[in-house]
């Protein structure tokens, strides 16, 4: 039996098939790993997701400038191409084993990640179904992931109006 589990592949003209492109570090779009950025607030729990092509310090600033009021304040992990938003900025530095801290001594935890790790995680969810998306239609399918999840509650009114906006031609 052909491409039986554990058989080994000896064809050098007949590579095994690979699973996902598995390179290590940050993707890119040129590398076919389209980076996506995102910003969530913490109280109004409002999401902005962006496909780009490269999340180096400058896409990072703008798509912070863009997407936050400045009074906000913005909680991140330690990665470098933080270092220098234009907004009051904090880290948790995960490679030290920190997920959350408290910097004013009163009890609560205000410095952490976990609203945006929990909106990653819902964004993978989403787009998981889809099995693989060619990165030319990501930014269609992240656009519904973030109009998915401001959205709150689907209602019987929205559903109408969709169907409204959109009557089909034969």
């Amino acid at each position: 039996m052909l491409g039986k589990k554990g058989d080994e592949h000896f064809d050098p003209t007949d590579p095994p098939r690979r699973r996902a492109n598995k390179q290590r570090g940050h993707g890119t779009y040129e590398n076919d790993r389209p980076p996506v950025v995102g910003t969530v607030g913490r109280e109004s729990g409002q999401v902005r997701l962006r496909v780009v092509h490269h999340t180096n310090q400058e896409t990072l600033e703008n798509h912070v400038e863009r997407f936050t009021i400045a009074k906000a304040h913005c909680c991140t992990d330690e990665w470098l191409g933080y270092n220098h938003i234009i907004r009051k900025h904090s880290t948790v530095n995960h490679g030290e084993y920190e997920w959350a801290r408290d910097d004013d001594g009163d009890g609560i935890r205000e410095i952490h990640i976990n609203t945006a790790e929990g909106m990653w995680t819902d964004v993978r969810t989403f787009l998981r179904p889809f099995k693989g998306i060619n990165k030319r239609f990501l930014s269609g399918y992240i656009a519904m992931a973030e109009f998915r999840r401001n959205l709150k509650r689907i209602s019987p009114d929205f559903i109408a109006a969709l169907v409204t906006k959109h009557t089909f031609y034969r």
